[in-house]
C-alpha cells in the first residue's frame, strides 16, 4: 500500500469486488469456512463505502470471475510513487488476476514493470513505512522477487522479512500513521525490524492508513482499535468476516494510489 493522502483529496483506492467463485478460494493456514457470497457483497461495499468517506475516490478493477480469489486485488500490484510493480504470486492459480490490475494501474497513468520468472512477489508481502520498503519472504515471495523489487524501487530501503505461519507479511503486521510497526511477532523475524507494537488480538495487525490519523481496522479487533483510540487516532472499523475466512485482511481489499 502506498502513503496515504489527506483531506478530501487523498488518491485512488483500486478495488476488485467479489466475483462468483469467492468460496473457492485459497485457505491455507486456517480451517474452511463456508463463505456467504451475499454477505460478503455487502460487506465489501461498506468496506467501500468507508473509504469513500475518508476521501479517496474508489475505482473498480476489472473483474477477474474465474479467479476465485480476485479480490484480494492488494496481491496483484505494488505501488510507489507513480510506478506499478505487477507481481508474480507464488500461488499459480491467481496469475490470472494481472491483466486487469495492469489495465487498472494503466488507466491512472502510472508506469508499469513486472516481477518475472524466477521471481515470485505477493503485493501483501509488500508494507512501506516511511523510506523503508519491508518484504516478507515465504511461500508467496521469494528472494528473487525481492532482488527484482529492490531493483525496481531503485533508492528506498528494502529489508527482507522472513514470516512463518502466515499467508503475507501484511497478515502478520502493518504500519501505523506515524510509521510504528504493529503486530504478531511470532510470525515474522522481529531481528530485521525497528521495533514491533504487539497487537492484543491478531486481527490488529492490519491497519490501512486512510490519512495523518486515519485508519481502517477489522471490526474482529476491538481491543486493538480501543487502544489506538486512547492513543489519539481515528479508527473505522468494518465488518469483513466472510473474507476473513478467506485469510483476507483489510489491507488485501484495496491498492491505495495517492
Amino acid at each position: 500500500m502506498s502513503a496515504p493522502g489527506t483531506g478530501g483529496t487523498a488518491g485512488t483506492a483500486l478495488v476488485r469486488r467479489p466475483g462468483p467463485r469467492l468460496a473457492e478460494g485459497i485457505v491455507t493456514h486456517i480451517d474452511r469456512r463456508p463463505v456467504d457470497p451475499a454477505r460478503a457483497a455487502r460487506q465489501h461495499a461498506a468496506y467501500e463505502a468507508a473509504l469513500r468517506a475518508a476521501g479517496w475516490r474508489v475505482r473498480a478493477v476489472p473483474s477477474a470471475d474465474d479467479c476465485p480469489d480476485a479480490v484480494f486485488v492488494e496481491d496483484t500490484v505494488v505501488v510507489c510513487g507513480d510506478l506499478a510493480v505487477l507481481g508474480r504470486s507464488g500461488a499459480a492459480a491467481r496469475r490470472g488476476e494481472l491483466p486487469g490490475a495492469e489495465r487498472a494501474v494503466r488507466d491512472l497513468g502510472l508506469r508499469v514493470e513486472r516481477i518475472k520468472a524466477p521471481g515470485l512477489l505477493d503485493g501483501g508481502d509488500v508494507l512501506q513505512a516511511g523510506g523503508t520498503v519491508y518484504v516478507g519472504r515465504g511461500a508467496r515471495t521469494n528472494e528473487e522477487g525481492i532482488c527484482q523489487l529492490a531493483h525496481l524501487l531503485g533508492g528506498r530501503r528494502v529489508v527482507p522479512v522472513d514470516t512463518a505461519g502466515c499467508l503475507h507479511l501484511k497478515s502478520a503486521m502493518t504500519a501505523l500513521p506515524d510509521g510504528t510497526l504493529i503486530g504478531c511477532p511470532e510470525c515474522v523475524d522481529t531481528s530485521v525490524l525497528p521495533a514491533l507494537r504487539v497487537a492484543p488480538e491478531p486481527a490488529g495487525a492490519h491497519v490501512v492508513v486512510l490519512g495523518p490519523e486515519h485508519v481502517l481496522m477489522a471490526a474482529s479487533a476491538p481491543r486493538t482499535a480501543a487502544q489506538l483510540t486512547a492513543d489519539g487516532l481515528r479508527v473505522t472499523a468494518v465488518d469483513i468476516g466472510e473474507f476473513e475466512a478467506l485469510e483476507g485482511c483489510v489491507t488485501c481489499l484495496s491498492v491505495l494510489v495517492p
